[in-house]
């Protein structure tokens, strides 16, 4: 795994979109890390992939004996449930978003791996909803500075990653401009 952050011009599948500190009082896009799953030229989609829910997959699949975290993976189709993982082998049907990492595939599949124990969390990640916009409007909130648009370079590490500080480790890692606001309370007016 690399260690450098490098910034990026455009969107790109497989890219991430870090919320930039001024987007403060959105409940669901502050201090978030984004995973870009999809790049059209008429939608972009994708998985907050740092903001677990008080939920797990046993709450959903009771008798599965797995308690998978479930992130909320934005404000898109809440009821539904996605998925990345780095498994496209054992998973048809998947997307693929970068090298070794992709998306959805054979749910029925993805509960007989659970179930037989052939899959672990460090191979897959769901997601409540997730985040979509117009390939314009992203663009036109780019512009704005609400998201800043850095490769991935952790790739399917991604998987395994703890998310707890992750968007604050990554905004330091912008420089001076943004390192204060790494320590900075998630909700100014607590402060």
């Amino acid at each position: 795994m690399q260690n450098d952050l490098t910034r990026l011009d455009k969107i790109t599948k497989g890219c991430l979109l870090l919320a930039d500190p001024n987007i403060i009082n959105d409940p669901y896009f502050n201090r978030t890390v984004i995973l870009i799953t999809e790049n059209s030229e008429d939608e972009v989609v994708g998985f907050i992939i740092n903001k677990p829910l008080e939920y797990n997959f046993e709450d959903i699949f009771s008798g599965m004996g797995k308690d998978y975290i479930i992130y909320n993976g934005g404000p898109v189709n809440k009821d539904n449930l996605y998925y990345i993982h780095n498994l496209p082998d054992l998973i048809p049907n998947s997307i693929k978003v970068s090298d070794n990492l992709f998306w959805g595939g054979d749910f029925s599949n993805v509960k007989n791996l659970i179930k037989d124990n052939k899959i672990g969390s460090n191979n897959i990640r769901f997601f409540s909803g997730y985040s979509g916009w117009t390939l314009s409007q992203l663009n036109n909130e780019i512009k704005e500075k609400s998201w800043i648009i850095i490769n991935n370079r952790f790739n399917d590490k991604i998987l395994k990653l703890k998310t707890n500080e992750f968007w604050k480790e990554e905004i330091k890692k912008l420089g001076n401009d943004y390192k204060i606001w790494s320590n900075a309370p998630e909700n100014p007016n607590l402060n």
